[in-house]
């Protein structure tokens, strides 16, 4: 799938999904990573939402984000209730969405000026 925006200047925007891979600007990844508009983040060490806790959610917190949006692969897996609450209690708005849908709802939330950092979860 190609997306098409008008691109922020210097922004990192998802610029493709396919099977397993996300492209942000012209570089395609195949591991997870996490990605805001200013900030890219390759390698992220995450395998499943099950696995994730604030530790695991670090390098995107460091981000300041208003709303961390969530990409859990082909479908959507809820990570445990008790994330969204630390996450609230910091301030922190969680979307959990599959891949194609975290990328899309990024895109447009860095479109609008959004503090977004998005945390896409790859096989």
């Amino acid at each position: 799938m190609r997306f098409t925006l008008e691109m922020p200047p210097g922004a990192n925007l998802v610029t493709g999904v396919g099977a397993g891979r996300v492209r942000v600007g012209e570089q395609w990844f195949e591991r997870s990573l996490v990605v805001s508009a200013t900030e890219l983040l390759p390698d992220w060490p995450v395998a499943s939402a099950a696995a994730l806790d604030l530790e695991a959610l670090a390098p995107a917190l460091h981000l300041s984000p208003g709303i961390l949006v969530l990409g859990t692969g082909d479908r959507i897996r809820f990570p445990e209730a008790s994330l969204f609450a630390a996450l609230a209690a910091r301030g922190v708005g969680l979307e959990v969405m599959d891949t194609a849908a975290a990328c899309r709802t990024y895109n447009v939330l860095v479109n609008e000026d959004r503090p977004v950092v998005a945390a896409l979860i790859l096989p």
